[in-house]
Order: C-alpha cells, then structure tokens, then sequence
C-alpha cells in the first residue's frame, strides 16, 4: 500500500520541475516507483496474500499501463530537449 502512493507523490514534484532535466529526473524516480509498486503487487498475488485475486489483476494491469505511460512520457521529453 505504501509504495503505491509514492508515484503519485512524485508525480506532483515532477509537475513542479524546475527544468527539463529536472522534469526527467523526477519522472525517472517516479518510474521506478511504480516498477516498485508493481514487484509489491506480483509478491502479494505469489504469496497469496490478497483474496480478491480479480482486484489484484485490475491493479496489476493499471500499474503496468501507468508504467508504460512513464516510459513513453519519458522518452519523448528526452527526444524534445
């Protein structure tokens, strides 16, 4: 639960950049946040520590696009500079 807020509140500090360097830098921790998030969340599902496997999967899957989407943001501000 706790690594799962984490992006978010990184994410803010990225919208407050102070450069574009910054920018990437802080989309950057905010990335491995969520790569974090996402190990957290296939621990629970392994170790069976979660009983609604079916919300497990839709948060597996909304980790998994935002990481996706982190990538690609991230990647077309490094083209942009």
């Amino acid at each position: 639960m706790r690594s799962g807020t984490s992006p978010a509140l990184n994410y803010g500090e990225a919208q407050s950049a102070e450069s574009k360097k910054d920018f990437i830098h802080k989309m950057g921790i905010c990335l491995k946040e969520l790569r974090e998030t996402f190990v957290c969340l296939k621990i629970i599902e392994k170790a069976n520590l979660s009983t609604d496997r079916e919300s497990l999967m839709q948060v597996k899957i909304e980790a998994n696009q935002l990481i996706s989407i982190f990538v690609s943001s991230i990647k077309t501000s490094k083209n942009n500079s």
